[in-house]
């Protein structure tokens, strides 16, 4: 299972997500909002995108943080 997760600063929820990867021991990649990608370019990637964490699994969308956690609870 490979994990993006697309975060900003200050963001409680980005944070929750990482912990949450780091937790699980899954192989993800945190982003940073104006460090890693613009707004421009996750909106090409989330196009109905409107909170952070943006997070994909293997490539597909799943939505924010309790999307993330309600996808991990359903593979253990």
């Amino acid at each position: 299972m490979k994990v993006e997760i697309y975060s900003k600063e200050s963001c409680p929820f980005c944070v929750k997500a990482k912990n949450l990867a780091e937790r699980e021991n899954l192989d993800f990649d945190y982003y940073m909002l104006n460090e890693d990608f613009t707004r421009e370019e996750l909106f090409e990637k989330f196009p109905t995108a409107r909170t952070f964490p943006q997070i994909t699994v293997d490539g597909k969308s799943i939505g924010g943080y309790d999307d993330f956690q309600t996808y991990i609870d359903l593979q253990t």
